[in-house]
């Protein structure tokens, strides 16, 4: 009987998902997207946020922590410097998965996991990247604006009329 046992052991001994998780962990750190399966990158989302979380106090003790799941000095400097920073104002859900679809050779479900806060396609920073050049190539653009210079001209000519009737 199973009760109460989540963990996902990904068809692994203990110290042999410990590497892989703390492998997956640290290349996520530094390349802030990777593609994996989909059940190693569920796996790696649970390992992976509390690490995140603990970077936020950056003290000796929280870097000692990380730094015994993790094993990578590289990898607990980008954690605790750039990663940090840019979660700190956010209370958790630090990664997203995207599934990817199967992979040819084995029919393996694939799956992006990334950091959200480091996102360029979509999300805050590309919609802040949009709109200040943004330019459309629609259908009936020129309709769009002979209507607006038209609603310019129309109340510039309304405005008088107002005035006249105030005067009486």
């Amino acid at each position: 009987m199973r009760h109460g046992d989540k963990i996902n052991n990904l068809g692994r001994t203990a110290s042999h998902r410990k590497a892989l998780l703390s492998n997956l962990a640290a290349q996520l750190i530094q390349y802030k997207r990777i593609t994996t399966t989909l059940a190693k990158a569920k796996s790696l989302r649970i390992y992976v946020e509390p690490l995140i979380t603990k970077a936020k106090e950056n003290t000796t003790h929280q870097r000692r922590v990380v730094f015994s799941y993790l094993q990578d000095k590289e990898a607990i400097t980008e954690l605790f410097s750039t990663v940090a920073e840019k979660v700190a104002g956010r209370p958790g859900g630090y990664t997203r998965i995207i599934k990817l679809g199967m992979r040819a050779g084995d029919n393996a479900e694939l799956a992006m996991i990334e950091l959200v806060d480091f996102n360029d396609v979509y999300g805050k920073a590309a919609e802040t990247k949009a709109e200040p050049g943004k330019k459309t190539r629609r259908a009936g653009g020129a309709k769009k604006k002979a209507a607006t210079t038209a609603e310019e001209v129309a109340p510039e000519a309304a405005a008088p009329a107002e005035e006249e009737t105030k005067g009486e």
